[in-house]
Order: structure tokens, then sequence, then C-alpha cells
């Protein structure tokens, strides 16, 4: 694993913008300059053999974690979650259907030796996905040609989507998004994973969550068509869908309309699967030791909100190492997970993120910052595997 430094592409902003690049909030440098968000004037470079062992690692993580989805459901530990207890048995409900589910992104700590380390696993609206699925793609074949990229997403998304139809009440499905998200990535996000869906012989429509209507005479979702919602595909969290009455009527009235992704990742989203993994495999090399409401033994650790999101409201406790940042979670309680620093490479820190479509082992994004914590000062950068 090496970072690399190269020319940007002259034109790399308009050919990022034409693949649907349109966001992006400044990142910064190692020095506290902007950067841009798409940040290909470096790279990082990985050996065959790292990229495989990383994709063993992914796979095993993934069934570990549907194994304490079961565990959780099974000895009704959703307190330890915050969730509340109304929706605890239409989450059991959701497994026990086996309602389908799509993609999800592991954060990884990774500095080219020994395992990848689990840092956090972002299952129910992950986003990057298109800088990770298509953009590096297209910088790749431009610019290193012959070369190769862990990168089979958009084709798995494809497939992933014909296995999913088999399952669906009709062949629509909408794509929704929070209007209110500022920068536009959700929407991005929700129009590319329309795309995949399209492209695999679906019929879909896209349209803002906050446009979804509610039948209240025939108790069903309605789009601006007034036509009823089988599917839908939400770039919107649960942990907030379930605050209000939307979220009451998505999940009472399951699974006459079907949500991607399903009720019981509420459960993979949430950061207290850090400490129920730990709990179930003390010692595994590929996790750091992660307790719930309390560090426990830890005496250098970082705190973290069970809801948090974009590194808000983390706290490093480390001699030498102490930096905390702001936000608005935190009322659910934290976990508190043993402090391993990301590796440093010419003064910044990448967090791996590797891409899971179904269950199954599907590509990698980088994210890199100057600090500790990634955070939406974050810079997303391409990587190669050379041939």
């Amino acid at each position: 694993m090496k970072r690399r430094t190269t020319a940007r592409r002259p034109d790399w902003q308009r050919k990022t913008e034409e693949l649907g690049l349109v966001f992006g909030t400044p990142a910064r440098a190692a020095d506290g300059s902007a950067r841009p968000y798409w940040d290909e004037g470096v790279h990082y470079e990985f050996d065959l053999d790292e990229v495989l062992a990383v994709e063993a690692d992914v796979e095993l993580l993934q069934s570990m974690c549907l194994d304490a989805v079961d565990h959780v459901i099974t000895t009704e530990r959703y307190k330890d979650f915050g969730i509340p207890e109304r929706v605890w048995p239409h989450i059991a409900e959701s497994w026990k259907r086996g309602d389908p589910h799509l993609y999800g992104r592991f954060d990884l700590r990774y500095d080219g030796s020994g395992p990848a380390k689990l840092l956090e696993y972002n299952a129910d609206t992950p986003t990057s996905l298109l800088e990770a699925a298509v953009v590096q793609w297209h910088w790749l074949t431009e610019c290193h040609e012959g070369d190769d990229q862990w990168n089979s997403i958009h084709e798995k998304l494809v497939e992933r989507w014909s296995e999913i139809s088999q399952r669906l009440a009709t062949n629509e499905v909408h794509f929704s998004w929070s209007g209110q998200e500022p920068t536009g990535e959700d929407h991005i996000t929700a129009a590319y994973l329309q795309e995949t869906a399209a492209e695999s012989g679906l019929d879909t429509v896209g349209l803002a969550i906050e446009e979804i209507g509610w039948d209240g005479l025939l108790e069903r979702f309605v789009d601006l068509e007034e036509a009823p919602m089988n599917t839908v595909v939400k770039i919107y969290p649960w942990e907030w869908m379930v605050d209000d009455a939307f979220g009451e009527h998505a999940v009472n009235s399951l699974p006459a309309t079907q949500w991607i992704e399903p009720l019981w990742k509420m459960l993979l989203s949430n950061k207290a699967l850090l400490a129920i993994l730990w709990e179930m495999h003390p010692g595994h090399p590929n996790l750091l030791p992660t307790f719930l409401d309390q560090p426990g033994l830890l005496t250098e650790y970082v705190r973290k909100p069970k809801l948090g999101r974009e590194g808000n409201n983390v706290s490093i406790v480390a001699p030498g190492w102490e930096t905390a940042t702001g936000g608005v979670y935190g009322d659910e309680g934290f976990v508190y997970q043993a402090f391993d620093p990301l590796p440093e490479f010419d003064g910044m820190r990448p967090a791996l993120g590797a891409w899971v479509v179904g269950d199954e082992s599907a590509g990698l994004g980088i994210r890199e910052t100057a600090g500790l914590i990634t955070d939406d000062g974050a810079a997303f950068v391409p990587h190669r595997i050379p041939r």
C-alpha cells in the first residue's frame, strides 16, 4: 500500500461532473489549505495480495454482522441500540421475513500489513457510492490503462437488483432522498442507484421523500401521481424515520410497502453493533475492543455516538492525541472503541471504505483527511492495482 502523487487531468472537473459528481464540500490538505473533494492528484496503490486479503476480511465481517443481527433479535438487545420499543417486533418480523437488502460500506483501518480493522459499518444510507463505483473507474481507464482496480460495484448492483426483483410485488421501484440535504449528495446517490435498477430491467421513479404521500383511506404510500408505492429505496436513515408519523406508517405498513434498506438494518447501521461484535468475538483480529456506554478496561479510546454521522460528536481520549468534534448526536448513548489511529501517508490518514453488495465484497473507495477523525473535510481519492 503506497500513496502516489500525480498530475490531475487538465479537464478533470468537467469529466467528473459529466459522470454526475456535481456535489462535494471542499476538503482540507495536510497544511490546512483547501483541496477538491474528488482529488485525483493523489491515489493509493495496492498489491493484488493486499486486495485479496482485505476482500476476505470484508466477507468475513459481513457474515459476522449478520450473525450479530440474529443474536440481537433472539436475545432482544434492542435497548442497547436506543431503538423505540414500539419498533422492536417489526425489526424481528423484517429479519424473519428476510426483507431484501442491497448494499453497505465497511469503514476500515488498514496500513498494508496485518488484517483490516473494522471502524464502523455504514449499512443503511452509505454514500460516496458514485465516486467509488464510476468516477474512479473512469480515472483508471484514462490515466492508468492496463492497470486494475478493486471495483465491481456497478456490475454487482445490477446483478443484485435482478435478484431482488424476483421478490418484489411489482416491477416498479421508487427512489427517494431528502430535499433538505444541502449538498445534493443523497440525491445523486439515489439517482445512481436508480440507474443501476433500471439497467437490470426494473421500472423506476424518483422523488424526494418529502413528496411521498400517505393515503389514509387505503392505508398505503402514494407518489405524486397518487399511484401506490410498493417498493421504496430511501437515502434517509431509519432512526430519523421512526421518530415521526411518516415512520410510524412505514413500520406499520410493512411488508405492503417494502423499504430498501430493510428495517432490520437499523441494527447494522448503529455503532452499538461494534460492541456486540466484540462480545461475540473477543480478540478477533478484524475487530477493535469496543464497549457499550462506558470504556470498560480501555484507557485509550474513541467515544462515538451510536447514531453519529460524518464524524460528529466523536472524542479521542489518549495521551497526546486528544481531540473532539461537535454536532447534534449523543442523546442515544455512546460506544467506546479502542484507539488505533489511522495510518499516516505524507501527512494524510486514509480510511478504506470497502463496499458490499448483497453479502459479497464489491470494491473500495478511499477518503483521507489530515486529522484523526474522518469527517466532512475528507477528500475522496482513487486507487489502482498495478499489473
